[in-house]
């Protein structure tokens, strides 16, 4: 019987659980969990602040029953705290603070990546019991709940606009707080071109969210008026004052395991994997949040999505049984909804391409979501990408009403860059019509047409 151990509860882990459950049902599977909650969606957390999902536990993708049903083994509030690589042993430490060693045939390791303080002093000594928070798990999410339960705060600052942020301020906005953004770079949504950003930043600001970029924060301090988040705004000293402070600047991969093992680190100081998810060190692989990204445009980047960690957790679990699946590649699709506007991104973007060696043009347009002679018609604003030596298509970015279908159309482009069309041949693409829904010509080759007629002139004019 092959012995199957997987560090990490989350995207990765269970996958590669589930995955070598179901190729092979007399694999012994044991999953390592540092908490009590397997395989709980951190992405829903801001929702759950909203009211909109309730209770906490429907954020489960599955039960810890549904999880063992499978033939699974979970040990829950169980560290990993060494990989002997050559004994094929993990050493873990027990809820109740023994240490065990648990043998393997083969390792998956899936320990995801940790918030990242920026280099903003007071985040490394104040929280939740001063106030000042962070959202990156369940015991996150308990602290937080608490502390808006018990205390009642009216204001809030929130430090980082990216996909969290934005979605953090719509839930305290929600509750009736008072909410100051803070932003490092000159708009919001840094993932997207600030032309587009700035259409979520007027959302932002319509719902009485208080944004201010250019920011850079360089403490948190609690006093007896509250807590004072201070720094440089726009080359002036710049200080306000809050009843909570919640930190979303971001993530860094959590390697301190494999790389105490021996493990190499790359892009982003994640770990090294090959396409296979192999970390080098025999018998152990690795997936999620914590390891490099094989990216189908700029081959090694760092760019960790609970969509890649699902696939790359698939693999590991697959070929930790002695298969050969490679994985395919991230393109870096992303969507988020931020009051009743969708902003989505995938590929490259201008700057990104001219990193990757391309030629890139990248083109400006919008198109109605449906037909305009039907109810209820709303443009999309479109950002395209494309290289002007040999017009392959490099990406895409949107924003638009809900209900305009943004998340599906720029699964399009995703589609159309896994596939490494160029933009011309996505207006060959037979996509869906109906007046209440679309156009003959669909808003994506509407955009993707805009960059065409774009790219010919740049081309005639040199």
């Amino acid at each position: 019987m092959t012995h199957l151990a997987i560090i990490g509860g989350s995207d990765a882990g269970i996958s590669a659980a589930l995955r070598a459950r179901e190729l092979d049902s007399s694999v012994d599977v044991t999953v390592v969990v540092a908490d009590a909650y397997p395989n709980f969606s951190i992405c829903g957390i801001p929702y759950y602040f909203t009211g909109e999902v309730a209770p906490w536990q429907s954020l489960a993708h599955r039960t810890h029953a549904d999880l063992e049903a499978t033939g699974m083994t979970l040990r829950l509030d169980t560290f990993a705290t060494d990989i002997d690589v050559t004994g094929q042993r993990l050493e873990v430490r027990t809820p109740s603070g023994a240490t065990e060693s648990i043998p393997y045939d083969e390792l998956i390791v899936g320990t995801g990546a940790l918030p990242s303080h920026a280099g903003i002093n007071g985040l490394d000594r104040l929280g939740p019991q001063d106030g000042v928070h962070v959202i990156h798990s369940m015991g996150d999410t308990f602290a937080l709940d608490q502390d808006l339960n018990a205390r009642q705060p009216r204001s809030a600052i929130i430090i980082g606009a990216g996909y969290v942020g934005l979605e953090m301020a719509e839930a305290f906005i929600t509750r009736g707080m008072a909410v100051t953004q803070l932003q490092r770079g000159s708009e919001v949504l840094s993932t997207l071109d600030a032309e587009l950003g700035s259409l979520v930043h007027d959302e932002l600001s319509a719902h009485g969210v208080d944004v201010i970029t250019g920011t850079t924060v360089h403490a948190v301090d609690k006093t007896s008026a509250g807590l004072i988040v201070s720094g440089n705004h726009e080359g002036a000293p710049f200080s306000r004052t809050a009843d909570l402070v919640l930190a979303v600047v971001g993530v860094r991969p959590n390697t301190d395991l494999l790389e105490r093992a021996g493990a190499g680190l790359g892009a982003g100081r994640a770990v090294v994997v090959d396409d296979r998810m192999r970390t080098g060190l025999p018998h152990v692989w690795a997936a999620g949040d914590g390891i490099i990204t094989h990216h189908r445009l700029l081959d090694i980047t760092y760019l960790p999505l609970g969509t890649t960690s699902h696939k790359q957790g698939r693999i590991a679990g697959e070929n930790a049984l002695g298969g050969d699946r490679a994985f395919q590649g991230s393109v870096g699709t992303q969507v988020v909804k931020v009051f009743d506007v969708v902003a989505a991104r995938t590929g490259l973007r201008d700057r990104d391409a001219v990193f990757g060696g391309f030629n890139p043009l990248t083109t400006s347009s919008s198109a109605d979501d449906h037909k305009r002679y039907y109810p209820g018609a709303h443009p999309i604003h479109f950002r395209i990408t494309g290289d002007m030596s040999d017009g392959r298509l490099l990406g895409a970015q949107l924003v638009g009403r809900r209900g305009t279908e943004v998340a599906k159309r720029v699964d399009t482009f995703a589609t159309a860059l896994h596939a490494g069309l160029t933009v011309d041949q996505v207006s060959d693409l037979d996509l869906s019509y109906t007046p209440p829904l679309g156009s003959p010509w669909d808003a994506v080759q509407v955009a993707t047409q805009a960059w065409s007629r774009a790219a010919l002139l740049v081309g005639t004019s040199a």
